[in-house]
């Protein structure tokens, strides 16, 4: 009998063979009617087919057959690479033509989905037709990043808090005229006016738009700890407990994807852009709360002892310091779009230089710590909600590794952050882009490959942004010249 694809290249590790042995009895059994086989892209959006029970049931390890067409999409869905030369514009034999490639579900994560009938998802992993990993494969590179931290005995743990606007939906932009790439964006109103930070009486104006997100996303299996009024007007945010390794960018991805078909459903729309066209609005921000764990005794590697005199252990303060050390060349994975730029201002609660500071909400890297803390730890404060949550954790793992390789110094706290002389953080995603381009250590660790190729995509929206005629600009000059 013939091998499957996985068979074939040894894809699935014992543990994911057996998920996979139980995944099929429970497709068998039929529980579901469809299986969604999820695969996250360059930008960290959710692409993939929906199978049939039957066929997903096969296309467990064989694998589904996508276009690599899908890898040279911008944040419009413009193919940005030259597909029908050689190479197909990636410098790869056999990606001309829109040429296939595969994705292979990591059986662990499959779920079903609470807001969809009998609906399966299972995320998936990227491999050329040769059973190599897709070079361009975002989480298998967060897998890489991982697997560095695995051998030296440290799992790596991170706690997510995400900001995100949710609107009512007044008008969906479906009219002929609206079609477009990107289209029309829908209109919208208020849920709340905001600037009433975590108001009691906010919340419970917007409490059923709560309770089906509490209900779905618990029903989803998610950490879900709180839910929150945030500042601006429809603002929220959702904190979500630590987990390990890959799980913190899975849930991410999951998240996003389930929030907006969630709110899509029941009239509202939400979204994970950073600094929306609303009247009085606030930036949202993504904070990533990690540390490091000692694979064989399970104890915070972070936690300093009494007479370490500093907020984290040695390990911790080098870890810090390769956060900062590599701040500007991580920034466009940890902030994307031009529109997160937008966000890193003074005084703002954001940040605008690479400092770290004891429990300071101004500084990047906010460090909460102490002996017998068993949570001490490191937020750092710089990302945006609509990060590829693989490239950005991938960079913070790099980052850090870095500093303990080097044993780097993060210098004194900064208490006045906003006045504290550091490394600024770039003020445009083209200057972050240079940045990364000009940092050996994450280029090495990412792959030159990869940059090149995420640094093309990305300047390919910045050229279109600069073809644009903003409304500042008509307004600046159109009666004056």
């Amino acid at each position: 009998m013939e091998k499957s694809f996985v068979e074939r290249f040894g894809l699935w590790s014992g543990e994911q063979r057996r998920q996979a042995q139980e995944l099929a009895r429970r497709l068998e059994t039929g529980e579901v009617d469809v299986v969604r086989f999820a695969w996250p892209d360059q930008h960290g959006m959710l692409r993939g087919k929906t199978l049939v029970a039957d066929a997903a049931h096969d296309a467990l390890a064989e694998g589904v057959n996508l276009t690599s067409t899908l890898l040279a999409k911008d944040t419009s869905h413009k193919t940005v690479f030259p597909v029908f030369t050689a190479g197909g514009g990636f410098d790869a034999p056999g990606m001309q033509g829109g040429a296939d490639f595969k994705i292979v579900p990591d059986p662990g994560t499959f779920r079903v989905l609470p807001w969809a009938s009998r609906t399966g998802w299972v995320l998936c992993d990227a491999y050329t037709t040769d059973g190599q990993p897709c070079v361009f494969g975002t989480r298998q590179i967060l897998q890489r990043a991982v697997g560095e931290l695995d051998a030296l005995g440290l799992d790596f743990l991170a706690g997510l808090e995400v900001e995100f606007h949710v609107f009512k939906l007044d008008d969906p932009s479906l009219d002929l005229a609206h079609a477009g790439q990107p289209g029309e964006p829908p209109r919208v109103s208020l849920l709340t006016q905001g600037h009433q930070y975590l108001t009691e009486l906010r919340y419970d104006r917007v409490e059923p738009l709560m309770e089906l997100l509490r209900s779905q996303l618990t029903a989803l299996g998610l950490p879900l700890l709180s839910l929150e009024i945030e500042f601006g007007p429809s603002q929220f945010e959702l904190v979500f407990g630590p987990t390990a390794g890959l799980m913190p960018a899975d849930t991410m991805v999951l998240l996003r994807s389930a929030i907006k078909q969630i709110c899509q459903r029941h009239g509202y729309h939400a979204t994970f852009m950073c600094r929306p066209r609303i009247p009085h609005v606030m930036s949202s921000g993504w904070h990533l709360h990690q540390s490091l764990r000692g694979r064989s005794d399970g104890i915070n590697a972070f936690m300093p002892q009494a007479g370490d005199g500093a907020p984290l252990s040695p390990l911790g303060m080098q870890y810090l310091a390769g956060l900062k050390a590599h701040a500007r060349g991580a920034a466009p994975l940890a902030s994307p779009t031009i529109n997160g730029y937008r966000r890193y201002r003074p005084f703002s609660l954001a940040p605008d230089r690479a400092s770290w500071a004891r429990d300071n909400r101004g500084a990047m890297l906010r460090v909460l710590g102490g002996p017998g803390q068993r949570a001490s730890r490191i937020e750092n404060r710089v990302g945006e909600p609509t990060a590829n949550p693989y490239l950005y954790l991938a960079s913070q793992i790099f980052s850090g590794l870095d500093g303990i390789a080097r044993r780097l110094d993060p210098g004194p706290s900064a208490d006045a952050p906003y006045e504290t002389p550091a490394e600024p953080l770039p003020r445009s995603l083209s200057e972050a882009l240079a940045a990364l381009r000009a940092d050996a250590v994450l280029a090495e660790k990412l792959g030159t490959r990869f940059v090149d190729y995420y640094c093309h995509i990305k300047e390919a929206e910045i050229a279109r942004f600069n073809l644009e005629v903003s409304e500042w600009e008509h307004r600046e000059y159109f009666d004056m010249f």
